[in-house]
């Protein structure tokens, strides 16, 4: 079992993937397209990583405001989700986005990735986040059992 995380962005989608022991999250591509509502190509690719890597639950990034308000950007990304959805009926999870891309900038910063080619890379470090973030809530879910 892996879990995909995705990072739904206006152009691009981040993808990352889990290991098999669900512990950490790699990133493994960013998926662009020119417009918005052109999602075929996208909802495609998504479905083939899903066959390559075995996947059987999508973690997706919900991109709330920073006071916890949900805007245009949250029904978008559901709206993309219930796509998704439609096409693969697999299990999705929404987590909270915020700071990703932030966090993202940081770690590309600390890496000394010049500017000028962070947006390489922002998408799928965010989706590494937004992955890393449920797996470690599994993780002490089931540390939190196993102390009970």
């Amino acid at each position: 079992m892996r879990v995909m995380g995705l990072d739904v962005g206006s152009k691009t989608v981040g993808v990352a993937i889990s290991d098999a022991l669900l512990m950490t999250a790699q990133p493994i591509e960013i998926i662009r397209r020119k417009e918005e509502t052109k999602l075929r190509q996208t909802m495609a690719r998504i479905e083939e990583l899903i066959v390559e890597y075995q996947v059987d639950k999508i973690v997706i990034g919900l991109p709330k405001n920073m006071n916890d308000t949900q805007g245009d950007r949250v029904d978008k990304t559901k709206e993309f989700a219930e796509m998704l959805y439609k096409r693969t009926s697999l299990e999705q999870v929404f987590w909270d986005e915020r700071l990703t891309t932030v966090s993202a900038d940081k770690v590309m910063i600390e890496a000394n990735i010049r500017r000028e080619n962070r947006g390489q890379y922002r998408d799928s470090i965010a989706a590494v986040f937004i992955l890393q973030g449920y797996l470690d809530y599994l993780s002490n879910q089931k540390a939190t059992v196993n102390e009970d």
